[in-house]
């Protein structure tokens, strides 16, 4: 019957496109003409098609028409896309890095699955219900195809583990597995705080007023918010941010559109910190709710933003469902910080490739070494809602203290031992050789992270590895970014050994941007000024 169907309408589509050859052309609703071309192409094309290709291409032509976010994904993409923000997945509970092809695990998620039966850090997983998924070039997106399934179903896993001349069989029972937003939580000094944020998901905000509370535990007086790379996310995972340092009535965003009405995200009532200075690290990879956070902050004079300008994403998404999983997440509107910035940078609707070329843009001009290379039109201005300071609009925020990249430390030579992943394997090798040494040597984090040093005999092995990965040893380069690599390896060794928020406790003092970051908020009449209006 649909066979039928399809015929009479592609015959339809076909006698009228004829008809346009009598009686002229005549007017057709667009929809109806892509009904036409579909059925057209699917009667009569000269092969086999698949239809269903030829429509997500469309859409995807469509889209691009547009705006460069208006997307259309896929079933197994809009998993992807939504999974990371929605708090949780179902799967085994570990951390686990493909080293040399083999799965490795880092850590087990406390509480979770494979931390229940048994399995250890450093175990290499060989097997998850007798398909081998180490050692066959299997990449990590079909691994954790194997990892990850239903609450509550089982994979039965192959382990080998060090010491043990055996595969050992644990059966894993998968259940849900908390995703985290906060990297790193710690004390900087005695008064000042760090968190660092990777992304606004739905449990972002209470993740932040647990990390906040268990500083002011410590004393915590002032704080820094490191936002740097942060790709965004939630619009309201970002307003509940926002007003945990602002007072009650407060704007934090707005967003409006040719087609929507305007929506206002104002406070709803007076946060829990309002008081202590707040300084804001970004860069020109912070996009998106990332920006709406540092705007909201910007624009109530409540915190001092630091780095460089931030990516311009100011375009809202409206997520539509497709009955297949499928998913066109359409923009229907702007955002708009308090003062009335727009956050979006300038784009040509179907011009997608100079969008994309921005970064490469601002990179030959300058912009990442000088705040002279950044120019604004005087129509661009806007002032702070407290103090009347002087703010840009047109795309991105521009930070109240920049900083340029550091690049001193760069060379070849690191980028190539990045690039074959030596560092990381090196970290992995040393950790699995000397693991138990090291948990009687170094009791807490503490130790590690005022203790450890990376010894030169480490750095030859480091060097020795890059050389049988095919990375040729150059001593000048090497001495270069000598600092920096051994930084990375001990950040990566206590990573592994302890936390995540380790690797950033050893690595934030290369950072320029967290050293100007503690330097103002360290100076109240520093930071003050640039919270002040010019007299």
């Amino acid at each position: 019957m649909k066979k039928i169907i399809l015929f009479i309408a592609a015959v339809v589509a076909f006698n009228a496109l004829n008809a346009q050859k009598i009686i002229g052309p005549q007017k057709v609703v667009p929809e109806q003409k892509l009904r036409f071309v579909e059925q057209i192409i699917e009667r009569f094309y000269v092969d086999s098609v698949d239809a269903e290709h030829v429509v997500e291409e469309g859409i995807i032509a469509m889209l691009k028409t547009l705006d460069p976010h208006s997307l259309y994904s896929n079933p197994e993409e809009t998993r992807a896309l939504t999974e990371p923000l929605q708090g949780n997945f179902s799967g085994i509970g570990i951390q686990f890095n493909m080293a040399t092809d083999t799965l490795y695990v880092i850590q087990t998620v406390a509480g979770g699955p494979s931390e229940k039966v048994g399995i250890l850090a450093g175990d290499r997983i060989l097997t998850a219900n007798d398909t081998l998924i180490s050692g066959v070039k299997m990449n990590t997106a079909d691994v954790m195809k194997h990892l990850r399934g239903p609450k509550g179903s089982v994979v039965d896993l192959g382990v080998l583990r060090n010491g043990s001349p055996e595969v050992i069989k644990f059966r894993v029972v998968r259940d849900d597995i908390p995703l985290y937003s906060v990297d790193a939580a710690y004390m900087v000094d005695g008064n000042t705080g760090f968190i660092r944020v990777s992304k606004f998901a739905e449990t972002t905000a209470d993740e932040v007023k647990k990390a906040i509370a268990d500083l002011r535990k410590k004393r915590m007086k002032n704080l820094i918010i490191d936002l740097e790379s942060n790709g965004g996310g939630y619009l309201n995972a970002a307003h509940e941010f926002a007003s945990i340092f602002l007072d009650k009535g407060d704007m934090v965003v707005y967003t409006d559109g040719e087609k929507v009405a305007p929506a206002y995200y104002r406070t709803e009532s007076a946060g829990d910190m309002r008081d202590g200075r707040v300084v804001v690290m970004v860069n020109q990879y912070s996009a998106s709710a990332s920006e709406i956070l540092a705007g909201a902050l910007q624009d109530n004079d409540r915190g001092v933003i630091v780095g460089r300008r931030t990516f311009g994403k100011g375009l809202v998404q409206r997520p539509f469902p497709l009955p297949d999983g499928s998913m066109v997440r359409l923009t229907t509107a702007r955002y708009y910080t308090p003062s009335g910035r727009s956050i979006q940078k300038p784009y040509k609707s179907g011009d997608d490739d100079a969008y994309q070329l921005d970064m490469l843009h601002r990179y030959e001009s300058g912009e990442f070494l000088s705040a002279d290379s950044v120019h604004f039109a005087d129509s661009l201005r806007f002032k702070t809602l407290k103090s009347g300071r002087t703010v840009y609009g047109g795309g991105g925020i521009m930070p109240d203290r920049f900083v340029p990249v550091d690049t001193s430390f760069y060379s070849n030579y690191y980028r190539d031992l990045v690039a074959k992943g030596v560092i990381n394997r090196y970290s992995l090798d040393y950790l699995d050789a000397h693991r138990k040494a090291l948990k009687s040597t170094y009791r807490n984090e503490d130790d590690f992270v005022k203790k450890f040093e990376v010894t030169p005999e480490m750095l030859n092995s480091l060097i020795e590895l890059g050389k049988k990965e095919g990375v040729e040893y150059d001593e000048a380069q090497f001495e270069t970014s000598k600092k920096y690599i051994a930084t990375i390896l001990k950040a990566l060794i206590g990573r592994d050994l302890f936390e995540l928020s380790t690797y950033y406790r050893i690595v934030n003092p290369l950072s320029p941007t967290f050293n100007e970051a503690v330097k103002l908020i360290s100076s109240p009449d520093e930071y003050e000024s640039l919270l002040s209006a010019p007299k």
